[in-house]
């Protein structure tokens, strides 16, 4: 198997590098399964509480690769590629911990997708973003799925059905990535918004991500339901008890080590 990533850990941040440059870090099934199952070995770690995905070279991924599914265009093997991109992208979602992408170069396809699925962003100035199978003649209709739900319809729209290149500054206008920053900042802002989460108490952060995406899918009376019973289960939580006192008695929160 070849090298797919290096993993490397800081102050409760897991930092995963997809360093498969010479393809320009494609999405392989190997690579899809490998990265899900990274992600999943982390899901009850006690040390992690923020995970990075970045990428080096010229890309940060420029999606599935075609010449693999030119060698196995058969049903059987598509079926089983886009089942394990579709896992992969739901579990980023599901994962407890905040996950964010820190993007420095070309993104496309199933790249932007995985931008896209990604909870928060950081990008390069030099970054750039493409769901461009359309010109492949290729509608990109799974990266779809993530890019209308993470920006308004209209723009993802025009992304897919003209894949054109937007730059760094139109991703973040449009709401595809958090901030812009010059590439020799990347890593460093990525990893100071990351540490600032890994601050932060580890069971709010989970409970916080978990209730965000389940309460977008319900209609408003539904969400207030829901978001009251989990802030209600928030406050009574040694945490919350603790970051209560800790503001009345104007300290520094000391949050439980779970």
């Amino acid at each position: 198997m070849d090298k797919q990533f290096e993993v490397s850990e800081e102050k409760g941040v897991a930092i995963i590098t997809l360093v498969r440059q010479e393809t320009y870090n494609t999405l392989t099934l190997e690579t899809l399964s490998a990265l899900r199952n990274l992600l999943h070995s982390m899901t009850s770690s006690t040390n992690i509480r923020v995970i990075v995905i970045g990428a080096e070279g010229k890309a940060f991924s420029t999606g599935h690769d075609l010449k693999e599914i030119s060698k196995r265009s058969e049903r059987k093997f598509l079926e089983a590629l886009f089942s394990e991109c579709t896992e992969l992208m739901l579990s980023i979602q599901r994962q407890p911990q905040p996950v964010i992408g820190q993007v420095q170069g070309i993104t496309t396809a199933a790249g932007c997708q995985l931008v896209a699925s990604c909870d928060l962003v950081i990008a390069s100035r030099k970054a750039q973003f493409a769901t461009n199978g359309i010109n492949n003649g290729l509608y990109c209709a799974t990266p779809s799925v993530a890019l209308s739900r993470t920006i308004q319809p209209k723009h993802a729209l025009e992304m897919l059905l003209t894949g054109d290149f937007i730059d760094a500054e139109r991703a973040m206008e449009i709401g595809l990535v958090n901030r812009v920053v010059d590439e020799e900042f990347l890593k460093d802002e990525t990893l100071s918004l990351a540490e600032k989460l890994a601050s932060k108490s580890k069971y709010a952060l989970q409970l916080g991500k978990r209730s965000f995406y389940n309460q977008i899918r319900l209609n408003l009376e539904q969400a207030y339901q829901t978001t009251s019973t989990e802030l209600i289960t928030n406050i009574l939580s040694e945490d919350g008890q603790e970051g209560i006192r800790a503001f009345i008695e104007k300290r520094t929160p000391r949050w439980e080590k779970n």
